[in-house]
């Protein structure tokens, strides 16, 4: 049975893609049956066109992408949402969306917030390196998850270990 994640951050152009499309590459690379999905409680209606870039230097498909609303995951017919994480930063007084649930039972939520890479300073060069760390910090945190025995824990066990990792 896969397990459906859905990254929150509000206006699902940077961070939230990140996310999405790293631990969907990287379940599909270690043949893990999870599936990831993004949404923002204020969405652009854009992807920040250096996530892309990010994403495509780093081998990852992002034909589809799209910014778009958490409604679609409230809806009847949208996919049972085991986990939900947000990643805005919290530490920068970003108002970071509070999702209620979808219609497969509540999921378990976690925050695991990055600062925001559209605002780094430098230039383009600045804001692509920022892009990329950001990219690649949450790769590592997407590894940890896909290490995770997923479909054995209880949620209390899963939410106590989606919290470590949002530790280191």
């Amino acid at each position: 049975m896969t397990t459906h994640v859905l990254i929150l951050c509000t206006h699902n152009s940077a961070r939230s893609v990140l996310s999405e499309g790293m631990l969907n590459h990287l379940a599909a690379r270690l043949g893990k049956d999870v599936r990831a999905h993004s949404a923002g409680s204020a969405p652009s209606g854009r992807i920040n066109p250096f996530a892309i870039e990010a994403l495509r230097n780093a081998g990852i498909d992002t034909d589809g992408y799209r910014s778009k609303s958490w409604d679609e995951f409230s809806r009847d017919g949208a996919p049972p949402l085991a986990i939900v994480i947000t990643v805005c930063d919290s530490a920068a007084a970003e108002q970071c969306p509070v999702f209620f649930g979808g219609t497969g039972g509540p999921p378990v939520k976690v925050h695991w917030g990055y600062p925001d890479p559209s605002n780094a300073e430098g230039g383009d060069e600045g804001k692509r390196r920022a892009f990329e760390l950001t990219r690649q910090a949450i790769g590592y945190r997407m590894l940890q998850l896909l290490a995770l025995p997923l479909q054995a824990m209880d949620r209390t066990a899963l939410q106590a270990a989606l919290v470590e990792i949002g530790r280191s």
